[in-house]
């Protein structure tokens, strides 16, 4: 295989642009192609066929872009349709799931975890089940945050109206004492001061997309497919609705500018 091939990153939306700034800051001679599929965000309230569909047409059109690696950088995607896809195709289709579960398992001093997500996510059980075959004996608390990614894709990531969503929704994990905390979502990050003010700032909070960003550069490692050229990567930004709104609020994601290079595509072709 071509190791100057892509690596391709989808997400419902602005989200997984969190785990895109980890990648390039890990592995920055990578190309990425990442696909934001804006026109449906976000998968958490959508039923588990849904998302399974959606997740098969995000792929079918990265493949297009002839790419090595797929990231599922959705929480929701990972925890619903990753295990549905991932024989259907001959790449590697990593999620955010495990890697946040294994970093979160090896964070914890006090076996009490939290599980932040969308409904979705939440509802899969995918975070809970996989930390219980690491270790059973772990306490899992998991909450459901459905305004957190609204919240964030309108640019309050900080403040007063985030901070009261967060008291309600974080109150469950304060009460059991975790000590550790997965952002199950790759929206959450933007949220990180909100949560440590909530929560304090001797919680240990696990970014999923971060966690699958390390992941993946281990698989490329191991598969013997590290971009060896000395040339910075590229990349290339695609989304299914809104364009222009996507690059002003990227940035925002990435912490850098995407100056609108930033294509549309039908995402209902593939």
């Amino acid at each position: 295989m071509d190791n100057n091939k892509p690596i391709g990153i989808f997400d419902s939306g602005l989200g997984g642009l969190t785990c895109v700034k980890e990648v390039m800051k890990l592995l920055p001679n990578e190309n990425i192609i990442y696909f934001g599929d804006t026109s449906r965000v976000p998968y958490g309230t959508r039923s588990g066929e849904t998302i399974v569909k959606y997740v098969r047409q995000d792929i079918n059109f990265l493949k297009t872009h002839d790419i090595k690696m797929i990231i599922i950088a959705c929480g929701t995607a990972s925890a619903t349709a990753l295990d549905a896809v991932r024989g259907d195709y001959d790449m590697e289709i990593l999620g955010v799931v495990a890697p946040a579960c294994n970093e979160a398992v090896k964070r914890s001093k006090n076996k009490k975890i939290g599980i932040l997500g969308t409904l979705g996510t939440i509802n899969s059980g995918k975070y809970r089940e996989h930390i219980h075959e690491i270790d059973g004996t772990i306490e899992v608390i998991s909450q459901a945050c459905p305004m957190f990614v609204p919240l964030v894709e309108n640019g309050y990531s900080s403040g007063e109206i985030p901070t009261l969503v967060a008291r309600d929704y974080l109150k469950p994990l304060r009460d059991a004492g975790v000590d550790t905390v997965i952002l199950g979502c790759t929206h959450y990050p933007l949220l990180t001061d909100v949560i440590y003010d909530v929560l304090g700032r001797n919680i240990t909070l696990v970014d999923a997309g971060k966690s699958a960003a390390l992941n993946a550069a281990e698989r490329l490692a191991q598969l013997g497919l590290e971009n060896k050229s000395d040339k910075p990567g590229v990349v290339q930004y695609f989304v299914s609705d809104n364009a222009p709104n996507f690059s002003t609020l990227g940035g925002m994601f990435l912490e850098r500018e995407i100056n609108n290079n930033v294509r549309k595509i039908d995402i209902e072709e593939y």
